[in-house]
């Protein structure tokens, strides 16, 4: 029988068990305001790796970072009344500039420093980027602009959960404009790709990249893309969303310029984002009963050091053979960057600490205690792969000049079975289904991890649509996306009964 790191199995209760990985991995913590979170250092340093990745990328295509205010005034809202509309019951709004006492020990808003205009805490920015928009562009020579910011964000969320939905989280957000409507539907594919890429290379993480069903685009979108990742429970996960807005936004903020013939007409823009919550995904996908696995592009550290120091002077040899060993390993490159590693010398047992970087998802801790540095060894643990066949845990005694020399493929080789481990349990988990009724069956109340459907359907709108989200909602299911990547739509849509023109994916969700 394998002791398990953690206090609860993801077969257990897998709600429980993703909150126990956050807590016991050291990624995160409660704030003392409902729905904002405390991100500490191994989890900020995963988004700085997301982070610092992405905006690589982000900047490869062409598109400068800046930044816009954190408060929007609700004017700006206005002017969109769909997008209002979908943000509405969200928006954190500020009020009021200054606080005075209530003579009883408390303080209360200032009535005489109530804001002549009410300010929203930023939800997403196309509002005050769109009047910024309107200033930069007059000509067609000024097109395209590509622009990105990284920020925080505010939700006002009834039900959070650290990382997937929070009131307040991280992100990027791009924004452009473009002169025709067919370049900017380019870049909002093109941006999808990035994101798909993104997830599939860096996270290990697959996802399906698809169209959005027109009740869930983005308030105010002409169309909405996502890219859809598969959580060990069968639930879908929202990772990334990619979003043409057409000429809407530009109407209600007059981001108008001249074309090459004279002509003034509406720029089309875009937007595209994503979040803290891919951090919540790479658990749910990759996590076990023992904790965190991090893929190793995006460890902060993907090589700890445990020295076993016994508090006598042989730790001192120990101590510099271990420093030794963490510089050789710098001089090496694993996954296009050197290696990082790091020497915890923090206080403490070295199987606490062992188990502390097990809990974290280090993707390789070493353990080096006297007699390996007498063999000249180190007695390495692979986090993809804990156990032997036999249930104790799998440390391997390895000459030290050929893990040096191997590090490189080792740390390549996890990063490549995580992701085929996870594309296996995605491909598995889609199954196609012919009628409502096998819909229905498929879900059935006590079906543990049910994954997702595959059905072919007639893009009903209107109150078509309205009544398909009903019967889905009922089974507390929802439509995913319609892949980009599908076969030819070959029968009825088992909503409508009219012809099928494409096939959508249909599950539960985060």
């Amino acid at each position: 029988m394998i002791k398990r790191a953690l206090p609860v199995t993801r077969e257990a209760d897998f709600s429980a068990w993703y909150q126990s990985v956050i807590s016991e991995a050291d990624l995160a913590e409660e704030s003392g305001v409902r729905g904002c979170m405390v991100i500490r250092p191994w989890g900020y340093g995963i988004w700085e790796r997301i982070q610092r990745l992405l905006d690589d990328r982000i900047k490869a295509t062409g598109h400068e970072n800046c930044y816009f205010p954190l408060f929007i005034p609700l004017s700006y809202f206005e002017k969109e009344a769909e997008h209002v509309e979908g943000f509405a019951k969200e928006m954190a709004v500020v009020t009021h500039h200054r606080l005075k006492s209530d003579g009883k020990g408390g303080l209360i808003p200032d009535p005489e420093a109530k804001l002549e205009e009410p300010l929203v805490v930023r939800p997403t920015s196309e509002t005050v980027i769109g009047m910024a928009f309107a200033r930069w562009v007059q000509s067609w020579r000024d097109l395209p602009v590509l622009i990105n910011q990284w920020a925080n964000v505010v939700r006002w969320e009834m039900r959070t959960r650290m990382f997937l939905r929070t009131s307040e989280f991280l992100w990027q957000e791009g924004h452009t404009a473009h002169a025709t409507a067919e370049e900017a539907r380019d870049e909002t594919l093109k941006m999808l790709e990035v994101y798909r890429s993104f997830a599939e290379d860096c996270l290990a993480l697959p996802v399906v990249a698809g169209e959005k069903p027109e009740n869930e685009r983005f308030p105010g979108a002409v169309a909405t893309y996502s890219i859809e990742a598969m959580m060990q429970d069968g639930k879908a996960l929202q990772a990334g969303t990619s979003h043409f807005l057409g000429t809407n936004f530009a109407h209600a903020q007059n981001i108008r310029f001249q074309n090459d013939q004279g002509e003034f007409v509406f720029a089309n823009t875009t937007s595209w984002g994503v979040s803290t919550r891919m951090i919540g995904g790479v658990i749910m996908v990759h996590g076990d009963d023992d904790g965190l696995r991090v893929p190793p592009v995006i460890a902060p550290w993907q090589v700890v050091i445990v020295p076993m120091l016994r508090d006598n002077p042989e730790d001192a040899e120990i101590i510099a053979y271990c420093k030794s060993l963490q510089a050789e390993l710098a001089t090496q490159s694993a996954l296009g960057e050197p290696v990082r590693a790091l020497l915890d010398l923090k206080f403490g047992k070295a199987a606490t600490k062992r188990w502390s970087w097990v809990k974290k998802g280090a993707p390789i801790v070493i353990e080096v205690g006297g007699r390996d540095v007498a063999g000249g060894n180190v007695s390495v643990i692979r986090r993809d792969r804990l156990y032997r066949e036999d249930g104790k845990l799998d440390s391997a005694v390895i000459a030290r000049g050929d893990f040096v020399s191997t590090v490189s493929a080792m740390l390549e080789d996890i990063q490549t079975s995580l992701h085929t481990e996870a594309r296996a349990r995605l491909n598995a988990n889609i199954t196609p289904a012919a009628d409502f009724a096998t819909v229905e069956r498929h879900f059935a109340e006590g079906v543990k991890n049910p994954g997702w459907l595959e059905v072919q359907w007639s893009k009903p709108t209107g109150p078509a649509l309205d009544g398909v989200v009903e019967r889905l909602k009922a089974l507390k299911l929802t439509l995913r996306n319609a892949p980009i990547e599908q076969a030819a739509a070959d029968g009825a849509c088992i909503f409508t009964g009219d012809p099928a023109v494409e096939r959508v994916l249909v599950g539960r969700s985060y």
